[in-house]
């Protein structure tokens, strides 16, 4: 019974912390007070489904446990406001499927209020909506764990201090919030698409709640072409889902993926969001990286890729997104255009200037080039370094094949 209702609780978690925290905050108005009492309402079914056994509709038990929960903290706190706060929860009943994106997509716009940086209105959404830990965070922000959790501390006081009302804003006021609402939904879909921690190769929850929220942005903003091109380039990622693992659950490389496997009505409607998209002639980052996309999923086989073009692509992205990442992504796609010496001269030139030396799929990415130049004691030495910075047991158990292949015998 315990494994039984630890998978329950865990799913739970998956499919409704950002729901439960979301309503809660609606109501109380409060952030900490939010988080705190729809962990104790997880923590608390631990003990009473294990007893009692699990309920036949989970998220609904878990938000009243929550909402609960913070009724008795703030009757001891019975002051002003907070009377008010607890009136306004002892009307509350359950909300429809409706009322619940409301409350997700207010979550998403307070969180992405101009007021906070780019990175905590990113953090903080990716921390209340999907509930990623703060390690998790960290390690998408490549920065240290205590750094993460400052950032997001003071992100909530500054939208307790400065009043930040949680809505949907005016659609004036859309434009400047853009940018950081789309960062958040792509930052979410990629901890979903690749977990960046943990025994699972995809936290399949997450992919599909920012595939949910961009469908939603785009019914919000149907003239917005770059809300478009964050779900065509979501969709188009995630059609190749099932074909990521194997039969035993190993991480299989896009280059030698089943793509018969790969989803063709997804990548369909990708490329039919993406068309539309580009026709309002309003480019932005989302539909090149869409774009480059597009170029993998319409290869009927590997050796068929147009990597001369996809590389043309990654020269537009850097003069959207100039940053050491994308250089190296593009770095990988001149190696299979030109060969692998052109690409491992410009990863050598990256690694010079010590921009990735926190990114951990620096060191795989080069093992990989010397492999494919048949430099197989450099690539092994590579590889070794590459497992002491891999991140996650699937990369391990991968890049620990690629070093098995190029290990000297003996």
């Amino acid at each position: 019974m315990t494994d039984a209702v630890d998978a329950a609780v865990a799913a739970a978690f998956r499919d409704e912390w950002g729901r439960i925290v979301a309503t809660l905050i609606g109501l109380t108005g409060d952030w900490d007070l939010a988080e705190e009492c729809a962990q104790d309402a997880f923590t608390r079914a631990l003990e009473v489904w294990s007893r009692d056994g699990i309920p036949n509709a989970p998220g609904a038990w878990l938000t009243t446990t929550a909402r609960n929960r913070a009724i008795d903290r703030l009757r001891r706190a019975r002051v002003g406001a907070t009377k008010e706060r607890e009136q306004v929860m002892d009307a509350w009943t359950e909300p429809d499927a409706d009322t619940v994106g409301d409350e997700r997509l207010r979550l998403i716009f307070t969180c992405c209020h101009p007021a906070l940086t780019l990175e905590a209105r990113v953090a903080l959404t990716l921390r209340t909506l999907a509930g990623l830990s703060t390690a998790e965070i960290a390690r998408a922000f490549l920065v240290p764990e205590p750094t993460m959790a400052k950032r997001l501390v003071r992100a909530k006081t500054k939208i307790r201090h400065a009043g930040i009302p949680y809505r949907v804003p005016p659609l004036h006021a859309w434009p400047e919030r853009l940018s950081g609402v789309l960062a958040v939904v792509y930052l979410l879909f990629n901890e979903g698409y690749h977990a960046s921690a943990g025994a699972d190769v995809m936290r399949r929850q997450l992919a599909d709640e920012a595939i949910r929220l961009g469908r939603a942005l785009v019914d919000l903003m149907p003239d917005e072409p770059e809300a478009a091109g964050l779900l065509a380039l979501m969709l188009l990622h995630d059609a190749r889902r099932d074909a990521r693992v194997d039969a035993h659950g190993e991480l299989v490389t896009l280059e030698d993926q089943d793509r018969t496997r790969w989803d063709g009505a997804a990548i369909a409607e990708g490329i039919a969001l993406l068309d539309a998209a580009e026709r309002r002639d309003a480019p932005g980052p989302y539909q090149v990286q869409a774009e480059i996309a597009r170029g993998h999923a319409t290869a009927t086989r590997a050796s068929d890729t147009d990597w001369a073009r996809i590389v043309g692509l990654y020269d537009d992205l850097l003069t959207w997104m100039p940053t050491p990442v994308v250089a190296l992504n593009r770095a990988v796609a001149v190696a299979m255009a030109d060969g692998p010496d052109a690409g491992l001269a410009l990863v050598d030139g990256l690694a010079a200037t010590g921009a990735l030396d926190d990114y951990p799929l620096l060191p795989a990415a080069r093992a990989d080039l010397l492999r494919r130049a048949g430099r197989s004691d450099a690539a092994a030495v590579e590889y070794r370094y590459a497992l002491t910075r891999a991140r996650t047991d699937d990369e391990r158990r991968y890049l620990q094949r690629r070093l098995a292949e190029v290990q000297p015998e003996g």
